[in-house]
């Protein structure tokens, strides 16, 4: 069956921006400063290379810190690797790549013990012994938190500091990265970019890099509600896309099933970590019943998109916009103690958990697609590395376990280094442009329409109706340009991104893992495969499909990723014809 797909809008190959005005030389240019890109930079700078962190605003800014779930490692003799392999393929439903899989749990503990070492301080016992705790879909302890709910704020502050130590690491904030370089054989050889300075708006530049590595984090803010921050606006995803870098599993975005209703909204939503349910607390409709019973095994510990999808079903059936989470049996001392970032995010909002439900609701959390790599975080091409939400190394599949995200930051950057300082190149100068690679950039105010389109047709709940509605909507919003500029750049990042996840959602044809189609309820083993996502010369998506290999090293050899000769030959019958333009 060929599917019908919505018509999309033609999206950019490069930037409208002006010709970079200053450059300038290192080692390694870091995009990002969170816990991929921080970790990155100290192990690069361990190679005795040079290294260069761009950063969007400043160097705390980004998801890291906003983290209230923990790092999950084996670290109870009880445990084992195989163990935490085996919830993570569960979570996954059939698209983890076993070989990333079984790299994340096996070198985690490590990697753990080298954050520990920078200064990184995580909650303990009276006889000093890690505190290990449980989160949804973990089936033994084995989360560490810091400060109870507060791991990703401790984390950030340890690398931070151990950066700002390093006289050789030099930070670029309020940098918005633009494009990638490359020589004339390929090669990645710096950024262009646009650092803020004295309030200007022209202050584009290039950094010029034997190596890239893209840590830029998520996409979230492509919907209505999130708990990302403002700057998660894809904007790793979308360079490395318009760059002709293979991007995949863009359909699968974890919505985290408890975002705190606020009562005037906003950018990004306060996270009621599942660590709360963990320690016991329990989700209630209106009428009080605990409507995860009965529903999946570990009722409220069920995986993510289990727990969303049975918050939405709640709210469909009630005509509701939110449930609740009833912590008060668990005690004001012991709230207090344990979560205070909650607490206080609760009060702030005008609720007190200690005597009050707390009003919670899906909000888009975390993106297990992202740019394809192997398991050095090598790209389709050459020089270009990505680690941390941007990237899709095949640990999470299709849903992402819980607290594997900063693991998978701390073990994948490590392995980015090491390969880095392996075979590191002479620089090499950036190519000429291409004349016909016309510039572009969007109008900012277009930001709040895309937004609600996504959430609207592309969020927990998707039909080819719901999601042809918000491709029609992209494709206006996608005639509105503007001048460049900052906003009018993070505008076209948003809708490059947003059309992408649109056309792998509506070819995807099932459910599985956090991608959910009304239309189609069941996973289909003819999808066990995965979608890789381009922009044609033309400056259409383009898909192709790739179903005989997880989604981690295989056919990466030569720059090709695997699946690029096309979606015949073993596709399912949703996917065949689907190279092609969307």
């Amino acid at each position: 069956m060929h599917v019908r797909r919505p018509d999309l809008p033609a999206l950019p190959r490069r930037l409208a921006a002006p010709a970079p005005g200053w450059a300038e030389t290192t080692d390694v240019v870091v995009v990002g400063s969170g816990i991929a890109g921080l970790t990155a930079a100290l192990h690069l700078r361990e190679a005795g290379l040079h290294v260069t962190v761009v950063t969007k605003v400043n160097i705390d800014d980004g998801s890291t810190r906003w983290a209230q779930g923990g790092i999950a490692a084996v670290l109870d003799p009880l445990d084992s690797a195989d163990a935490h392999a085996t919830d993570t393929e569960i979570a996954g439903v059939g698209l983890c790549d076993p070989r990333a899989v079984r790299t994340l749990v096996e070198e985690g503990p490590t990697r753990l013990r080298e954050l520990i070492r920078l200064g990184a301080e995580f909650d303990r016992n009276s006889d000093g012994s890690l505190m290990l705790t449980r989160e949804g879909g973990h089936r033994a302890n084995r989360i560490v938190h810091a400060g109870g709910d507060a791991t990703g704020a401790e984390v950030q502050r340890a690398l931070h500091a151990a950066v700002r130590r390093d006289p050789w690491i030099r930070l670029v904030e309020h940098a918005l990265v633009l494009d990638l370089l490359r020589d004339r054989d390929g090669r990645a050889c710096g950024v262009t970019l646009h650092v803020l300075g004295e309030g200007s708006e022209d202050g584009v530049g290039a950094v010029l890099a034997r190596a890239v590595v893209l840590a830029t984090g998520g996409m979230g803010q492509i919907f209505a509600a999130t708990t990302n921050p403002a700057v998660s606006t894809g904007d790793g995803v979308a360079l490395a896309m318009r760059a002709g870098a293979a991007v995949t599993d863009l359909e699968f975005v974890q919505f985290h099933p408890t975002a705190l209703v606020v009562p005037a909204g906003g950018a990004q939503q306060p996270l009621v970590s599942e660590a709360l349910r963990g320690e016991g607390a329990h989700l209630v409709d209106g009428d009080g019943k605990r409507f995860m019973v009965g529903q999946h095994p570990l009722a409220e510990l069920a995986p993510r998109d289990v727990v969303a999808k049975g918050i939405h079903r709640v709210l469909i059936a009630d005509g509701v916009d939110r449930v609740h989470l009833d912590a008060r049996h668990l005690g004001g001392a012991f709230l207090e103690q344990r979560f205070p970032t909650i607490v206080a995010s609760c009060r702030a909002a005008g609720i007190d958990p200690v005597t009050e439900l707390i009003p919670v609701t899906p909000a888009a959390h975390y993106a297990s697609g992202g740019v394809r790599t192997d398991l050095s975080g090598r790209t389709s091409i050459p020089g270009l590395y990505a680690c941390g939400e941007v990237a899709c190394t095949g640990v999470h599949g299709a849903n992402r376990l819980a607290s594997n995200s900063l693991l998978e930051g701390l073990v994948f950057s490590r392995r980015i280094a090491d390969d880095i300082a392996r075979d590191l190149p002479a620089q090499s100068d950036p190519a000429p442009g291409d004349d016909d690679r016309v510039g572009w950039a969007a109008d900012p105010a277009t930001r709040p329409a895309l937004q609600r389109a996504m959430t609207r047709g592309a969020g927990v709940l998707r039909s080819a109706e719901s999601l042809a509605a918000s491709a029609a909507e992209l494709v206006r919003l996608g005639t509105e340009t503007a001048a460049a500029r900052t906003a009018s750049w993070e505008a076209a990042n948003l809708l490059t991104v947003a059309s992408a996840l649109v056309a792998a959602a509506y070819a995807r044809q099932e459910t599985r893992g956090c991608h959910w189609r009304e239309d189609f309820p069941t996973a289909g083993d003819d999808w066990l495969g995965h979608l890789v996502s381009g922009i044609a010369p033309t400056g259409s998506v383009q898909l192709t499909w790739d179903g005989g290999a997880p989604s981690g090293a295989a056919g990466m050899d030569g720059g090709a990723p695997s699946g690029a000769a096309g979606m015949d030959g073993g596709a399912p019958s949703g996917a065949a014809g689907m190279e092609g333009s969307c």
